[in-house]
């Protein structure tokens, strides 16, 4: 069985152009940033694929966090008989790899996690220039100051969190976050 497994970063990103033009039966994709661990579907997607199967991806920073997560995630897939196949890269990996192979995936995953290390430094570098100049305000905040106390009152009134979360529209994290910003303004 052809497997694809795509994955994004954010709720705004789409996997439109992930395996755009490549025949799978059946595809898994998370929404979860690299760095999260929680990768649901991928999980999943490890859990069914069996002996013969060949799990197609976009290209490897797709499947993986970073160099030690890329090997560990092919050797398990290779470890099970399955194939792993990186589209953009045009590499496929069985398990049965030459050592030429491993050097490949060992350096074409370095230069992955090097090529995001870059991005994520000029972008930090883009938002420090744009805070000196006054152009940077980040995010927009999630609630109201009203609302925002609004929430706090609940909490201390013994309201659950997570109903909380559901009803303002807000991840549990970002209440979490609200009720540490108290704690810091107090």
């Amino acid at each position: 069985m052809r497997v694809g497994y795509k994955r994004v970063s954010t709720v705004d990103q789409n996997t439109v152009r992930q395996l755009d033009g490549v025949e799978v039966e059946r595809i898994f994709s998370d929404r979860a940033s690299g760095k999260d661990t929680a990768r649901p579907k991928l999980d999943e997607m490890i859990a069914f694929v069996r002996d013969g199967d060949t799990v197609l991806v976009h290209s490897m920073d797709r499947l993986a966090r970073n160099l030690d997560d890329l090997r560990r995630l092919v050797r398990t897939l290779t470890g099970k008989g399955v194939r792993v196949e990186f589209v953009k890269e045009g590499l496929t990996f069985t398990g049965e790899d030459s050592p030429m192979a491993t050097l490949l995936l060992s350096v074409m995953g370095a230069f992955a996690e090097f090529e995001r290390a870059l991005i994520l430094e000029r972008q930090r570098e883009g938002i420090a220039a744009a805070k000196q100049r006054g152009v940077y305000t980040g995010r927009k905040p999630a609630l109201t100051a009203e609302q925002a106390q609004q929430l706090r009152d609940r909490v201390a009134a013994g309201e659950k969190k997570s109903a909380l979360a559901k009803e303002y529209g807000i991840s549990r994290e970002t209440v979490y976050s609200y009720l540490r910003a108290e704690t810091i303004t107090s």
